[in-house]
């Protein structure tokens, strides 16, 4: 009796946090969390200093611009604590787009309390209804909480380099 009480318990308090979180596109208004977050998101990641203005002119064109791609945010109380990025790469070879994940970001409070897992579910369910070959995404290889994050969401490593060329 006590391990099904408890059991239920814990059911009722996950449905609590899904029912408390919405995962939505996001609107310019979101503009300033989402900017905020990607320099939170350089600089815990990557220890990078990004500059705020050019960094909110960059989110602002993509939400701006759907031909770019699109922001997904998780929100909890009309705030926002966890936001992801997309954007398309057309496959030839599938005759289908690919969908770029990127700018993952939830914040340090709210991490490990499956916001990132609703964010990905919710991806999955639009990428699917818009006949999308795959969902992609590139991790720095020492942000070891990203890449143990992705790997118990099921993302599989693939056999590829990334490469780019300075202009």
């Amino acid at each position: 009796m006590t391990f099904q009480l408890i059991r239920n318990i814990k059911n009722i308090r996950l449905v609590f946090l899904c029912v408390i979180m919405k995962i939505r596109t996001a609107t310019i208004q979101d503009a300033n969390a989402i900017a905020t977050h990607n320099i939170a998101l350089a600089k815990e990641s990557e220890n990078i200093h990004l500059p705020s203005q050019i960094v909110s002119a960059g989110v602002q064109a993509l939400i701006n611009d759907t031909n770019k791609g699109f922001y997904l945010v998780a929100e909890q109380n009309k705030r926002i604590i966890g936001q992801l990025m997309i954007t398309v790469e057309w496959s030839d070879w599938r005759n289908k787009p690919i969908w770029w994940v990127q700018s993952v970001y939830v914040q340090k409070e709210w991490r490990k309390k499956k916001v990132l897992t609703q964010l990905f579910t919710f991806l999955q369910q639009q990428a699917r209804g818009n006949d999308v070959a795959m969902l992609r995404l590139y991790v720095h290889h020492n942000n070891a909480s990203a890449l143990h994050a992705y790997e118990k969401l099921g993302w599989k490593q693939q056999p590829y380099k990334i490469y780019h060329f300075p202009l």
